[in-house]
């Protein structure tokens, strides 16, 4: 069955995990964890979501949960996905299923008993691994091997497996870039440039979670550069991608400037484009990906910003634009400028000492009012606007040091 016969991670004893066992306990051997859980215990990596599948039907399920009064929501039911909240902690419950046809976008499955068969429906052979609660490991296709080895391997024939789910394209990439030490497996590979085409099927929303989820792993140039290579990539953004040196010495500003690449995934599908015309190639993404509006905003916002930004800028001016764009755009406009150009990574260029000073200076706000000038009798209205704008100015110039009253004497 498995070169490892059993398991125990801390997640097991949680007293979380022992209620919703002791809820199955009824139903002989009818539940088993799966999933990222089991493989990243077996990897010794942190575990914060714990799934698990089971032969209850889901209306048993959600029976099962109610008897032993655990809070139970149908969120996929249809699919056989029923969550159980149990303090704070979630766990999605899933009945084993067997696909009976798929158009490589959806699947249709039934319900199954088979725990084998279960497990030949999942994408690679590290995610087909299930744990009993006493921590007994059952591995029906070698995922453990490939698991401790690094090798992200389809279950069963490769192009079929992604024919069923052109996703998995996008999937076996995220995968191989979190968990992979060897080169890539050669029959995966081969099969994910053959129906690199098909990506253009998917919704964009799939796309863009896929894509988001890899650009937040370390190092995820490589597996950008990759992608290129193998005629990939462009088929997930609809167009061609230039150079992708910029999103190679992000990862490195990011490292450099103590940023989190997962809380700059905006920023990162930027540089990945930076080599094209701009408002266009953005233009041209926000599509393809379904981009929220505030996503959007973030794209075009950098577009347009990143010409202000540069590394001779004058402290009073970086203030200046620090009041006028939040600090986490200002941000990202300075660390776009950084990785597109060719200043120097180190903590000492220019373009570092903004970052810091984005970080640590809380921008005042301006003291005085549309109101204030109401009482001093200015008119709305054009005047009062350009009036403002002085008022402005000239507290700018003092370095923020000039009251309201001050200013407000210098009407």
């Amino acid at each position: 069955m498995s070169s490892l016969d059993s398991l125990a991670p801390d997640w097991l004893a949680w007293p979380e995990t022992k209620q919703l066992t002791a809820a199955f306990s009824a139903h002989k051997n009818a539940l088993r964890f799966v999933g990222g859980a089991v493989r990243d215990s077996l990897l010794s990596r942190t575990v914060h979501d714990v799934d698990a599948a089971t032969t209850c039907h889901p209306e048993q399920t959600m029976a099962t949960l109610h008897r032993a009064d655990i809070k139970a929501l149908p969120t996929g039911i249809a699919h056989g996905t029923v969550t159980a909240v149990i303090g704070k902690k979630s766990f999605e419950i899933t009945t084993l299923r067997k696909d009976m046809a798929c158009d490589g976008r959806h699947a249709d499955v039934a319900f199954t008993d088979d725990w084998k068969q279960d497990a030949a429906r999942r994408d690679f052979t590290m995610n087909a691994l299930y744990l009993t609660p006493e921590g007994v490991l059952f591995d029906y296709f070698g995922g453990v091997d490939d698991a401790r080895s690094g090798c992200v391997r389809f279950i069963g024939d490769a192009q079929a497996r992604i024919s069923e789910d052109y996703l998995r394209i996008l999937r076996f990439f995220r995968f191989h870039a979190r968990y992979g030490k060897l080169p890539p497996d050669a029959q995966a590979l081969a099969a994910c440039r053959a129906a690199a085409a098909e990506i253009g099927q998917l919704s964009g929303e799939r796309v863009q979670k896929e894509l988001l989820q890899l650009l937040a792993i370390p190092d995820a140039y490589k597996t950008l550069l990759l992608m290129q290579m193998e005629s990939v990539l462009e088929h997930v953004f609809g167009f061609a991608i230039g150079n992708l040196g910029a999103f190679n010495r992000l990862e490195t500003i990011a490292l450099l400037t103590g940023q989190r690449m997962d809380a700059h995934a905006m920023l990162a599908l930027f540089a990945i484009v930076s080599s094209l015309p701009q408002e266009e190639a953005c233009r041209r993404m926000v599509d393809r990906l379904r981009l929220s509006n505030a996503h959007a905003h973030e794209l075009f916002t950098i577009v347009r910003r990143c010409p202000d930004i540069i590394s001779s800028l004058p402290e009073d001016r970086q203030k200046q634009l620090l009041r006028q764009m939040e600090a986490r755009l200002f941000t990202y406009a300075v660390m776009v400028n950084w990785a597109t150009g060719d200043g120097e990574l180190s903590q000492s260029c220019p373009y570092a000492r903004m970052v810091r000073l984005a970080a640590t200076w809380d921008p005042p706000l301006f003291p005085v009012t549309g109101r204030d000038l109401l009482a001093a009798n200015i008119k709305p209205g054009k005047d009062m606007g350009l009036l403002l704008a002085r008022l402005e100015k000239e507290w700018e110039a003092s370095g923020y040091s000039l009251t309201r009253k001050q200013l407000l004497a210098r009407l």
